[in-house]
């Protein structure tokens, strides 16, 4: 089936998924549970210029999910369209964690209160002013974004990827 997003159904283009999206875009990339097929995805990815944010990995004896962000889904989108590997895409949201002794509790409390459920969360390879950042997928992104945000937290976009501090990266 062929979508023809945004075409003439006077929809303003900024408003459709793009650079400036509020949420981090994750691939998950279903693998067979085998030596070197992690390489592999790394090695199509790495190798175009592509930086890994973020990588988790949940397995079996018989198969692997990587869940991954890159700075720049739309280039890895083309990239894994071009590989044999099984791929769907999902939105998070991206936070910095706040300079707390708890930091994660202080996100997560918040979350809570407005009964927002967590499915899972994992550290980025990101820092921006010396703070790091979590992605969360939670049952309504929306709301979750909306409830971070009111409780002061700084929510992390796509454009954001690009823009870390270069002196951690080093």
């Amino acid at each position: 089936m062929s979508m023809n997003i945004g075409e003439g159904d006077g929809i303003d283009a900024s408003t459709m998924r793009g650079r400036d999206w509020p949420c981090l875009r994750q691939f998950c990339v279903f693998m067979e549970n085998r030596v070197g097929r992690l390489h592999e995805l790394l090695r199509h990815l790495e190798g175009h210029d592509l930086r890994v944010i973020a990588l988790s990995i949940a397995d079996s004896v018989d198969c692997a999910i990587a869940r991954l962000m890159v700075d720049n889904y739309e280039r890895c989108r083309e990239i894994l369209k071009l590989t044999n590997f099984t791929v769907s895409e999902r939105d998070l949201i991206g936070v910095e964690l706040p300079e707390d002794p708890q930091p994660y509790l202080k996100v997560c409390t918040a979350l809570l209160q407005a009964e927002v459920n967590i499915h899972y969360t994992y550290p980025l390879l990101y820092r921006r002013r010396g703070r790091s950042a979590i992605a969360l997928f939670v049952d309504d992104i929306e709301m979750g974004m909306h409830i971070l945000r009111d409780a002061g937290h700084i929510l992390i976009g796509e454009n954001d990827l690009q823009d870390d501090d270069e002196e951690f990266l080093s």
